[in-house]
């Protein structure tokens, strides 16, 4: 899903976070429902000085701007940090586009899900979530996404239910492989997750979380050379980023053959 966001499982320190948590754009409109030079402006200062977007977006909404006035607006306000009222405005904003198609409506419901991850309220996140699969049942992202909100609420057997349906969906999705791995090793089926982190890299070499998440699998199995190799991918791939992080950290607790220890969720998704 662009500023992506909050890591949503409490794992062990070495356990990283999954790959769902990296998908996702900076928020906008479906395509068709606003364009403009104005809009992309607004968006822009929307990142950038987002109390100031804020009010030229209501003021622009009180002359005429219809949607993409509305939604930059909660754009707005996720960037300020009010996670929970862009959220409101990005449903009120759904229902209220009756004129255009389900699929367009259930891209803003979405994100007034991803926002309501981001205030860690995971089960208004879900609700947002359903409503979106209600009006586009067969968008796969729509099924990852309400899988990242029930495991971030450690629901991990419904995260696997729902990221069933979205394979279903999209055999090819390695992004959605990569993440029922994590959630399969979280409820302990590690031969399951095996499948799922090797499918992940078969699909999309170029997807650092599958070597990421082979490598823990490889790591608790003690297959140390095995892990090295698939936390070094990591590091080629994302070596600055989240993914290359939690690899760089398993890499040295290998090297000092340190145990596992129980760390907080963080406290933020990546986007």
């Amino acid at each position: 899903m662009s500023t992506k966001l909050i890591t949503t499982f409490a794992v062990l320190i070495l356990l990283a976070p999954p790959a769902f948590a990296q998908r996702s754009q900076v928020p906008r409109l479906p395509s068709g429902v606003a364009e403009g030079a104005r809009y992309d402006r607004c968006l822009e200062q929307a990142a950038k000085e987002p109390a100031e977007a804020f009010e030229e977006a209501l003021a622009w909404a009180s002359q005429g701007g219809a949607e993409a006035a509305r939604h930059c607006a909660a754009v707005a306000l996720l960037h300020n940090g009010q996670p929970e009222a862009a959220a409101t405005r990005l449903e009120q904003l759904a229902q209220d586009m009756r004129l255009h198609t389900p699929a367009r409506r259930a891209e803003v419901l979405a994100q007034a899900g991803r926002a309501w991850l981001e205030g860690r309220n995971t089960a208004r996140a879900a609700a947002a979530f359903t409503a979106a699969q209600e009006l586009a049942p067969e968008n796969p992202e729509l099924w990852i996404d309400r899988a990242e909100a029930y495991a971030a609420a450690e629901n991990y057997w419904e995260a696997i239910d729902d990221l069933n349906r979205a394979i279903e969906l999209d055999r090819r999705r390695a992004d959605a492989h990569a993440f029922r791995a994590a959630a399969y090793r979280m409820v302990s089926e590690t031969s399951l997750a095996m499948e799922d982190a090797n499918r992940a890299v078969e699909l999309n070499a170029r997807l650092p979380d599958g070597w990421l998440e082979r490598g823990i699998l490889n790591r608790l199995k003690g297959n140390v050379p095995a892990a090295r190799h698939d936390f070094l991918q990591v590091l080629v791939l994302d070596p600055e980023g989240p993914a290359g992080e939690a690899a760089r950290a398993n890499i040295e607790r290998m090297e000092l053959k340190l145990g596992d220890e129980p760390a907080p969720a963080a406290p933020r998704r990546r986007r």
